[in-house]
């Protein structure tokens, strides 16, 4: 380890001054409820969304070690990812829903917390298991009546990342600058090579959002970015269609089948050489062999503006129950196992392990790519979360829409965004 508690408190306290509006934008806004019978035994049913072979392994490692204390027991259900994006709001308003879910806080857990779906668990809050979490992460799972209704456990960060022994065989480096981004690129390109993978096709489509998300942050800030999601802008903004002017110089170097794969293939591409790059969290080493890492590594998204602050997207993920459960006390017994380092660090060995923990004395992997990886977190002025996470699941697919028409059809940009302004308002109306 690299990496010291003391730094990891610094970030984990700090992030509240490097990112305080994009974890406020987490902030739930309506009360949620608690469970009617507190105790209905039975194991705990935890629905997972993390079904790439490894992080569905560290899972189970997870709940077997929680099932070997005593006391309550938890089930493991994994399902697909994309199937649990879309299922969600089913499970939770279902009359005998799961207990337990993996996920993530922001709009996306307003939503819910709205409708009285997610139960409080403010009390667990004051155990032992989170009192060292800092105020920026209670802040991020805390409602606007100040019930606390997710626990965090997990963070990670988007970068291009690419193979260090292919980059050495064709004779490049990393740029820091967009010019030096889009020589990178005709150099890849000179060499036969693809030079920026996607993975925004099949049932990821929401890959492309990475690369909004990026030119916006780089290009009118975070602030505005947020701004933009919250609908305080407008899509058709002169502001946003810079965003596509840098965008449109970059489609040339792009994979031909960036919408036609989804991200593990699009992975499979990059490891194999045929991509040279490709803008994508940490989240697909985990369809990345383990024997391979050590040959990945990353550069941040290049700087276009020098005079924006460097915001990076540093997504946090963790865990809501239902209001409806009938094994309230249960639940929180796991959730407050999952806020443990112990929890936390066994998750990290059995996964790809390049997340990082949200328990201030959790031990990350350690590997130069993670040690790297939190550095870039730290060195952020700030922080921003993910589209769908910095504005909602309901915007979410007005942007997927918009992005894959216009990686297919540039030249018609002004058409695709009078129409994602159109399609935002209806749901910033609701």
């Amino acid at each position: 380890m690299n990496t010291t508690a003391h730094s990891r408190r610094t970030f984990l306290a700090g992030a509240g001054a490097v990112g305080a509006a994009a974890l406020m934008s987490g902030c739930v806004t309506s009360s949620s409820s608690s469970g009617k019978n507190t105790s209905g035994g039975g194991a705990v049913t935890l629905q997972s969304n993390l079904s790439a072979p490894q992080a569905k392994s560290a899972m189970q490692d997870v709940i077997d070690a929680f099932n070997k204390r005593g006391g309550a027991k938890g089930s493991l259900n994994t399902v697909a990812s994309e199937t649990f994006r879309t299922q969600l709001p089913t499970y939770l308003t279902s009359a005998n829903p799961p207990d337990l879910y993996t996920w993530y806080p922001g709009s996306v857990a307003e939503s819910y917390a709205g409708k009285n779906l997610l139960l409080d668990v403010s009390d667990i809050w004051q155990k032992p298991e989170l009192a060292g979490y800092s105020d920026a992460l209670q802040k991020l799972c805390t409602d606007s009546a100040g019930k606390k209704v997710f626990v965090p456990t997990t963070y990670y960060w988007w970068a291009v990342f690419y193979r260090k022994s292919n980059f050495a065989k064709w004779g490049v480096t990393e740029p820091k600058t967009w010019d030096e981004f889009l020589g990178l690129c005709d150099k890849l390109k000179s060499k036969g090579v693809a030079p920026i993978g996607l993975g925004a096709g099949g049932n990821t489509p929401w890959v492309a959002s990475s690369w909004f998300d990026y030119l916006n942050i780089r290009i009118n800030g975070a602030a505005y970015h947020r701004e933009l999601l919250a609908g305080k802008h407008r899509f058709d903004d002169p502001e946003v269609r810079k965003v596509f002017d840098r965008w449109g110089e970059a489609l040339p170097y792009f994979d031909p089948n960036g919408t036609a794969l989804p991200f593990q293939d699009a992975t499979t591409a990059l490891l194999q050489g045929r991509t040279g790059m490709m803008l994508i969290g940490t989240f697909f080493a985990d369809s990345t062999p383990k024997d391979q890492l050590d040959d990945i590594d990353f550069f941040r998204f290049p700087v276009i503006d020098p005079k924006i602050p460097l915001a990076e997207e540093a997504p946090t993920d963790g865990y809501f129950a239902s209001a409806r459960t009938g094994r309230a006390d249960e639940t929180k017994e796991l959730l407050r196992y999952l806020a443990t380092a112990e929890a936390q660090e066994i998750y990290l060995k059995g996964s790809s392990g390049t997340s990082l923990p949200t328990h201030p004395d959790a031990k990350d992997s350690g590997t130069p790519l993670v040690v790297k990886g939190r550095k870039l977190i730290e060195d952020s002025a700030e922080i921003t979360q993910f589209f769908n996470r910095d504005s909602s699941d309901a915007l979410a697919p007005t942007a997927d829409t918009a992005l894959t028409r216009f990686l297919a059809k540039p030249k018609e940009i002004g058409s695709i965004l009078t129409t994602w302004q159109r399609d935002a308002q209806k749901i910033w109306s609701q």
